[in-house]
């Protein structure tokens, strides 16, 4: 039963702080994967144009398993709440995963992990975006966010720099027989699977969750104070199932369209074109598997079609940030996937991962990204009082600008040291990516959906980086001569791109309140 319409209450800083922890586990796994994925795979054998496409694991896993826990975290209530089950299920798993990653004894074992591994976060992370939609008012919500970022930054420094720190601090080995993992990378991986599994379990310990009706009273609250867009109600009106199956149908084909056409061009080039090939079929099979799931159940027309038809009729917020996330993330994969080589082939002078300068300079882009992620901790909580005095558009612009200007200079630092500096203003791009987009978009979802909304725009964080994947190895062997440098220099031009889409962008909330939340 409904209750009597009422605002979200107001949140004190120690309940954002608890709702918000366990991002800095999430974090860890994800920061470690980031610094250290392309080392192991190198380390196993892959080539340096081979990277982005065993890279593919990662947004692939996200654009299928966001959207289902989005759309299956909004029709879930249990003892636990309506996000948390989520939030504890995949901790364990990613957990697991990291401790099996490092131990991987030949890349196509990697790669798998890397599958399972990011799954795994997907499923914890998702339902957190939604989970400051459900339980912060709007004018909270970029601080919720913030807080996010503050989490993640600090859970990035730390896990970025734990080979730097294992082999420093602690004395562990930082090389290893050819086709051996370090063990300071193996040791990383161990710590960071309990960190991300205790940070986790603190945020379902310590926040309650609103329960649907109380849900649905702020919204009812929500939607007196404003009137309704007519695109909101267009959203609210079913469709034919059969129309929305054709739909899902055509995805379907385009899906298996493209993975056909990825395993064509790499056919032949690379010694791992099964692997591919098997990427492809098991990209299928998981989407397969889901649409059984839902169809089985007889909630066809309340699934994967529901989605289908929300994609399409997203609201025009969220269509405008799309292309702004489209190349943000495209210049953020080329970051994760290509400094490592970038680095150490460009600065450090050396490809061997064998040799103590390989090492020395992987161990150096840990630290590298521990700077920038840090660096996006601190400029976190500095971004609701820069969005009050100009406006979260605005910001967001400046960060892209300053990240995209970051990566280009990379090509011209001759020191290792000097690469700090470009760290700094990608950090500064990284903190806003992770709080600004969703800040302006939580202002223009209805409540109901917001999970799934967040799952779906998850679309545009994903589809970049598989494009990315798909393509980069191809421009860095045939028209970089496979240096590493000049794709990370593509990446800041697409994050200058970034910066002027948002140009275009309608912040709804800003108009509605008429002042900036904070």
């Amino acid at each position: 039963m409904s209750l009597t319409p009422r605002p979200r209450p107001r949140l004190s800083f120690w309940q954002i702080w608890n709702m918000s922890f366990g991002f800095l586990g999430i974090q860890f796994g994800f920061a470690l994967q980031n610094a250290n994925v392309s080392r192991i795979f190198e380390t196993l054998g892959a080539s340096v144009d081979a990277i982005p496409i065993l890279w593919i694991a990662a947004p692939v896993t996200g654009l299928v398993v966001q959207p289902i826990i989005g759309y299956f975290s909004d029709r879930t209530w249990t003892r636990l709440g309506r996000r948390r089950p989520y939030f504890l299920y995949g901790a364990i798993a990613a957990s697991a995963a990291l401790i099996i990653m490092p131990n991987s004894p030949v890349l196509w074992v990697a790669a798998g992990m890397l599958w399972i591994l990011d799954a795994s976060i997907n499923v914890s992370m998702e339902p957190f975006r939604a989970f400051v939609g459900d339980m912060l008012p709007s004018e909270q919500r970029t601080k919720g966010f913030a807080m996010q970022s503050f989490f993640i930054g600090t859970g990035a420094v730390v896990a970025s720099a734990l080979p730097w720190m294992m082999t420093n601090w602690f004395g562990i080995a930082n090389t290893a027989p050819e086709g051996m993992v370090p063990p300071s990378v193996k040791w990383s991986f161990y710590v960071g699977a309990g960190v991300f599994f205790l940070a986790v379990l603190w945020t379902v310990y310590k926040s309650r969750e609103y329960k649907p009706e109380e849900l649905e009273a702020f919204e009812a609250y929500e939607n007196e104070q404003m009137d309704a867009d007519a695109d909101e109600v267009k959203r609210e009106i079913p469709i034919e199932a059969g129309e929305g199956q054709k739909k899902v149908t055509f995805g379907y084909t385009f899906t298996a369209l493209g993975l056909g056409l990825t395993a064509l061009v790499y056919f032949g080039n690379y010694d791992f074109d099964l692997y591919i090939v098997t990427v492809g079929l098991a990209v299928l099979g998981m989407i397969s598997l889901i649409a059984g799931i839902l169809q089985r159940s007889g909630k066809t027309e309340q699934g994967l079609v529901v989605v289908a038809h929300d994609f399409l009729t997203m609201p025009k917020t969220m269509i405008q940030l799309a292309v702004v996330q489209f190349f943000s993330w495209f210049a953020l994969f080329s970051l994760w996937i290509y400094t490592t080589a970038a680095v150490t082939s460009h600065i450090y002078g050396t490809s061997d991962t064998t040799s103590a300068l390989y090492n020395e300079g992987a161990d150096w882009v840990g630290i590298l990204f521990a700077v920038y992620n840090g660096f996006a901790a601190v400029i976190a909580f500095a971004l609701a009082p820069m969005a009050k005095r100009t406006s979260r558009k605005i910001v967001h612009a400046i960060a892209l600008i300053c990240g995209g200007l970051s990566y280009i200079a990379i090509y011209f630092m001759s020191t290792p040291n000097m690469l700090v500096i470009s760290m700094i203003g990608i950090g500064f791009a990284w903190a806003s990516i992770l709080a600004m987009p969703y800040a302006i978009l939580a202002g223009s979802l209805p409540a109901k959906k917001m999970g799934l909304y967040m799952g779906i725009f998850n679309f545009f964080i994903v589809i970049p980086q598989i494009i990315a994947a798909s393509m980069l190895g191809f421009v860095t062997r045939n028209w970089f001569n496979g240096e590493a440098i000049y794709s990370l220099m593509l990446g800041g031009v697409a994050m200058l791109i970034a910066a002027a889409s948002m140009y275009f962008v309608d912040d709804v909330d800003e108009k509605s309140e008429g002042v900036l939340p904070g």
